[in-house]
């Protein structure tokens, strides 16, 4: 990957344009976790002690492209002014003549924040005009929302063929700690992946086999994998499709790629019916319980192998970690990817519900990298090329012919 960042240019009296990712989870109105706004401050401080004029635009949920006062930013922005100790104007728009107004009479060193520009249906279309409009309010463009760089979206693909573009902080730093994980990565190398549906993780897997050297699998996907195999899984949550489990494990031993599966389970009649949860190795049916944790010894192996890795990247919890009895896999598993990082392996958090396990088990402070994207993290795990990463090497392709 080639691509401009921040340090490339010189920002003083500019007008820049700033993509970041402030979708931040609301309840009852409130932000309910600032870890976005916090992983935008880098770039923003940044571009203040260059003395840019900063002009931040994001989106906030799914407005369906029309003003929905719910979902407006300007909450959004008093708290990023409270976190960044400087003062973050608003204007109730994304584009036109209010916009351009307030973004030429930025001083040196301060902020603006456009309203939410999926108020608009043209940003999720890329429409051309949108993006034109975006783009007349600035000077030059930075893209620091990795967990939109899957989106070819007006204000994270179209913009940055209109304006110089480079990559922000906190982008650059994503590419940096994903590329670890798919560029001549250390060995030996381990992938401890759940979540639901093998379905939904098909790409990551046939992606990383080729660098893999174990596969820890738990979650939903673990109960497929085990159905596949053959093991009763009992009421458990499977694909019903075992189709792609069968072909990865096909492939996984033409590759000769370790795949490691649950041995034993902590069991429950319903997610519910934490009190007789019960752990039980799996060789005997389960008849109507279903399976929610990996077991102790499975974590034991899980741990130990995670602990002798050199790359690990955790992609998904072993368990409905969110359940106090059913949370101990992913403890344990959480706790080996500190350790490993602690003798010097590069451990990387996959972002969405990994990055949320990280979270509420306390792993995540001891690891190389938290990813702060879900569907970008998983594109770029699958090996996808994303739009929003796509246009800032396209940018700077564009700059290098220029000066050439």
């Amino acid at each position: 990957m080639r691509f401009l960042t921040i340090r490339d240019f010189d920002y003083r009296g500019k007008r820049v344009l700033v993509r970041e990712d402030l979708n931040v989870p609301l309840e009852g109105g409130k932000i309910a976790d600032e870890t976005r706004l916090v992983a935008a401050l880098g770039t923003l401080k940044a571009l203040r002690e260059a003395g840019a004029r900063t002009i931040v635009c994001s989106h906030l949920g799914r407005p369906d492209g029309k003003p929905d006062p719910k979902l407006s930013l300007r909450p959004i922005g008093d708290r990023l002014a409270e976190l960044l100790g400087s003062p973050v104007a608003f204007v109730e728009e994304s584009i036109g003549p209010q916009v351009r107004a307030a973004s030429e009479n930025l001083a040196d060193g301060a902020f603006l924040l456009l309203e939410n520009v999926r108020f608009h249906p043209e940003e999720e279309r890329n429409d051309p005009q949108f993006a034109k409009e975006l783009a007349r309010c600035a000077e030059r463009y930075v893209n620091d929302a990795f967990g939109t760089a899957h989106r070819a979206h007006a204000s994270t693909e179209g913009v940055a063929h209109l304006l110089p573009a480079a990559a922000g902080l906190l982008m650059e730093a994503e590419l940096a700690a994903l590329a670890s994980l798919t560029e001549e990565p250390q060995h030996p190398y381990v992938c401890a992946i759940g979540g639901a549906k093998i379905a939904d993780k098909i790409g990551v897997f046939k992606h990383l086999m080729m660098k893999v050297d174990t596969f820890c699998i738990g979650g939903g996907m673990g109960n497929t994998f085990l159905a596949a195999k053959g093991v009763d899984v009992g009421k458990s949550l499977r694909d019903a499709d075992l189709a792609p489990a069968k072909e990865i494990l096909a492939l996984a031993e033409t590759r000769r790629v370790n795949v490691l599966l649950p041995g034993d389970a902590v069991v429950a009649k319903a997610l519910e019916d934490e009190a007789h949860a019960a752990e039980v190795i799996l060789v005997e049916p389960l008849g109507d319980r279903m399976i929610l944790d990996i077991g102790e010894a499975t974590a034991g192996v899980y741990g130990e192998t995670i602990r002798k890795a050199r790359t690990v990247v955790f992609n998904g919890p072993m368990g409905v970690y969110e359940r106090a009895a059913y949370r101990e896999g992913t403890r344990v598993v959480g706790e080996a990817l500190v350790e490993a990082t602690r003798m010097g392996a590069t451990t990387v958090v996959g972002g969405g519900d990994a990055a949320a396990a990280a979270k509420m088990l306390g792993f995540a402070h001891g690891v190389s990298h938290v990813s702060t994207g879900g569907g970008a993290t998983l594109g770029f795990l699958e090996g996808k090329t994303l739009p929003g990463i796509a246009a800032l090497e396209a940018a700077a392709a564009a700059s290098a012919a220029q000066t050439s």
